[in-house]
């Protein structure tokens, strides 16, 4: 591996969710804290700000050239320069505060839910929740204490999807053709030692690479759910990460700098100095990654 690089560093309070997009060969990423949304261009070795003032927690691009949106008030459908348009605030009558998201090889969106709140002891539980193609939501998974990353293994044949406050990221069996998913299991459960497992992306040969917020590092794991390496980032709050290039061996790696202490941080933690992040940074990888689909969304009429 060679030595982790800034890509660009507009000082994201808490920048996330990365997604390549190989037919425009450019790479998005938010700041959702900053309410704000960017796009790099590596064949240009140009960055810009796209938007200010709009939430997006996570994003999937849609086949129309648009986005579809997740963040605390709902999902969204957003040509990208108008206001977007809301597709759910509520499913079953579970509010739609929404974090990470991740489009199907059919163009569902899965996302999930999350009102964790360490000083509210009897907080509402999150959901899994999927958007078909006709934009309907529904449930199909509960118990989730703080949703965050998602990905899929290459065959598509699972889903797994990260609960951070619970230090988990669970495997689905998934099946493509009727979008169902079912047997969670734990596939892996960091220890109380380590940060929080954060975003999450999944390479071509089926090792997960987590994020660990809190834990300056990124990790990857084998597809049973063990430790393969560890790679130190400069930031102690390292959220997300997404594979990206013509080739699909850059890996870039998400950052926060404003320091989100909670009670779930690893001892010893010190969340009042040291570098917590803000940068956009860039990994080569001796691994390519893998294309993320797009989603098929009908747009909501206005």
């Amino acid at each position: 591996m060679n030595e982790v690089t800034i890509v660009a560093d507009y000082g994201n309070l808490c920048g996330e969710g990365p997604l390549w997009d190989a037919e425009d060969g450019v790479l998005y990423w938010t700041d959702c804290v900053g309410l704000k949304f960017y796009r790099f261009q590596p064949a240009a070795n140009r960055h810009e700000l796209l938007k200010q003032g709009l939430e997006i927690n996570g994003f999937a691009r849609d086949v129309s050239g648009a986005f579809v949106i997740t963040n605390n008030s709902g999902i969204w459908f957003w040509d990208g320069r108008d206001e977007p348009r809301l597709v759910a605030e509520e499913v079953e009558g579970a509010k739609c505060q929404m974090n990470d998201c991740i489009a199907d090889p059919r163009g569902r969106l899965f996302a999930g839910s999350w009102f964790y709140d360490p000083g509210m002891p009897d907080y509402p539980l999150g959901k899994l929740i999927s958007v078909d193609l006709s934009g309907k939501a529904r449930v199909v998974d509960e118990g989730i204490h703080l949703a965050n990353g998602l990905a899929f293994s290459p065959q598509c044949s699972t889903l797994y999807f990260t609960d951070s406050a619970a230090r988990r990221i669970y495997a689905y069996d998934y099946h493509v053709e009727s979008g169902t998913v079912r047997n969670r299991r734990t596939l892996v459960q960091v220890p109380t030692t380590e940060g929080l497992p954060d975003g999450l992306t999944v390479d071509s040969e089926g090792f997960l690479w987590s994020a660990q917020w809190y834990g300056s590092c990124v990790v990857r794991y084998d597809p049973d759910g063990r430790v393969e390496r560890r790679i130190a980032t400069p930031a102690k709050q390292t959220s997300s990460v997404a594979f990206g290039g013509p080739e699909l061996m850059d890996l870039y790696i998400t950052s926060a700098g404003k320091s989100e202490p909670m009670p779930i941080m690893p001892p010893g933690y010190d969340p009042d100095s040291g570098c917590f992040g803000g940068p956009l940074f860039h990994l080569k990888s001796e691994v390519p990654g893998k294309l993320e689909f797009k989603t098929k969304l009908a747009a909501p009429m206005v």
